[in-house]
């Protein structure tokens, strides 16, 4: 599913009204009345419901103005409540304000913070609200009297539907730099909006309807390359299928090169996550050392023990054994538990450029290019760079802090720099690749904050590169499928003590579900998923 920017939407629907002769008025009833469907499905009707609209002065307040209408047309008791003077509202939100006075229909204004008890009061015996404050253009933080109105709403404690997006939020970046509106349900349109599905955009819109409004369905597919939010459809298209005579060596070969003295679980979960994920043979390449050690957890895989340094880690020697080793697997998994000795180091920075298969690089396989970055311009293998913000922040030379606040430009620029996939974990992980298309991860909950979830990780996306998916792809459904089994997880035990162990434990099903068409997408476990509205 595309995401696009306020400007782009903007277009989309310059477009349709102007090449295509949608009228102005036509799309703004469509998103009415998607909205409406929503709120009859969250009371269960309108008979004897009391429903508070707030409209703005723009296009989002007229298309709250289209709701009222039809609340009060199928029984419901509503109050119209409009941030702007009457004679302000103009255009198509103009139409629509004129018939709903036509219909002796009262408006109440709030022009001032005096008002906000009339607001009070006028919640009190609501039973939804419906947000139509502000729209995509919205940028900073909302003034009085809407910061008031806003933050009212939100102590009212009555459920709230955002129309299009939560009044306070920004189009584009998801960042909230004032009062905010915390919605239920958000009915964004013929797109989402990169705001909704960021963080911490994505809290406050609750659960997102995409709706369709009548944009011709050709003018969304257009922009691409372009950023994307991936769905279980997309993942199923690309996992490979499984003919009936498929033997072990046919499902993808997989070598993980982690671990050193003290962090053979790190080592031991990524050819877990490669396993689980379907990976026909996964060996674990590990210092010598831990060999044993590794070998009496993981009785379905092979393991090989490697020259190591003194401290147990991965000597510089140990390169040729992995060379002769990646002959005869698909992908590699380097990184995790390595440490950051520089021995290890030194390795990892001779391995990279010869290698001539995909590769996933996380942990400390991305230590050890902080500083040496341009080495990655050397390396003809397709490779996926898995960094948590920290480590992002050591790669670009940025702080922790200014890459969270601009997680999307982040990863996008470290793509187009290393002519590398880059996955920037967290909520909302993102993967941008190098071409151009950038994927948006709607599934996980904050329960995978837990040691060894980006373990499991990279042998996901590995056991996906091994099986023929390109970087780009194998990046984004081994994110969707790795937080799919993690809501899974949760839903059975909780977000509180999850492991993960218990991620690895789900990816079976989080795949067959996928596989079965179960469309159900985002944090099972708690109250987020994304609902595309036909």
């Amino acid at each position: 599913m595309r995401v696009v920017t306020a400007v782009q939407m903007r277009e989309l629907d310059r477009a349709a009204m102007d090449e295509y002769g949608v009228p102005g008025l036509v799309l703004m009833e469509n998103a009415g009345l998607a909205v409406v469907r929503v709120l009859r499905e969250m009371l269960g009707g309108f008979a004897d419901r009391r429903v508070a609209v707030f409209a703005g002065k723009g296009n989002n307040g007229g298309d709250g103005l289209v709701v009222a209408r039809h609340l009060f047309n199928a029984g419901a008791e509503v109050k119209l409540l409009l941030l702007a003077r009457p004679e302000e509202i103009s255009g198509d939100a103009g139409v629509n304000l004129a018939i709903w006075q036509k219909m002796d229909q009262p408006v109440y204004t709030v022009g001032s913070g005096e008002d906000l008890n009339a607001v009070r009061l006028f919640l009190v015996g609501a039973d939804a609200v419906v947000d139509a404050i502000f729209g995509t253009g919205f940028r900073g933080a909302a003034r009085e009297p809407a910061a008031g109105v806003i933050e009212t709403i939100n102590g009212g404690g009555r459920p709230v539907v955002a129309v299009d997006i939560p009044s306070g939020l920004e189009a584009d970046t998801g960042q909230v730099h004032g009062p905010c509106v915390r919605a239920a349900h958000t009915v964004t349109f013929a797109l989402p909006k990169l705001g909704l599905v960021q963080e911490p955009g994505r809290s406050h819109a609750g659960v997102l309807h995409v709706a369709d409004i009548s944009i011709p369905s050709f003018l969304l597919e257009t922009g691409v390359p372009g950023r994307y939010l991936i769905t279980a459809g997309m993942v199923r298209g690309w996992l490979p299928a499984r003919p009936a005579w498929a033997h072990k060596g046919d499902c993808g070969r997989v070598l993980v090169v982690a671990g050193s003295r003290g962090m053979a679980g790190a080592a031991c979960l990524t050819a877990l996550g490669a396993a689980r994920a379907g990976a026909g043979l996964t060996t674990l390449a590990v210092p010598a050392g831990i060999q044993d050690v590794v070998a009496g957890k993981l009785t379905e895989m092979l393991t090989a023990g490697l020259p190591q340094t003194g401290e147990g880690t991965l000597a510089r020697d140990s390169r040729r054994e992995i060379m002769t080793r990646l002959e005869n697997a698909g992908a590699l998994a380097l990184g995790p538990g390595l440490s950051r000795h520089l021995e290890t180091v030194a390795l990892v920075r001779e391995l990279l450029p010869a290698l001539r298969l995909p590769a996933v690089i996380d942990a400390d396989g991305l230590n050890a290019l902080v500083g040496d970055t341009g080495l990655l311009g050397r390396v003809r293998a397709p490779l996926v760079l898995t960094p948590h913000p920290g480590e992002m922040a050591r790669l670009t030379g940025r702080t922790t802090a200014e890459i969270q606040a601009g997680r999307l430009k982040a990863a996008e620029e470290a793509a187009a720099a290393f002519g590398k996939v880059v996955l920037l974990k967290g909520a909302a992980t993102l993967i941008a690749s190098p071409g151009g298309f950038t994927y948006i991860n709607p599934t996980g909950n904050p329960g995978m904050a837990t040691g060894g979830s980006g373990d499991v990780l990279t042998g996901v996306i590995a056991a996906l590169l091994a099986q023929g998916l390109d970087a780009a792809r194998a990046a984004a459904a081994g994110a969707f499928l790795h937080g799919l089994a993690g809501d899974l997880a949760a839903r059975k035990k909780g977000m509180y003590g999850l492991l993960a162990g218990d991620i690895v434990e789900q990816l079976p099903a989080a795949i067959a579900r996928v596989q079965a068409g179960q469309e159900e997408t985002g944090d099972l476990s708690a109250e987020k998923h994304i609902v595309r509205d036909e």
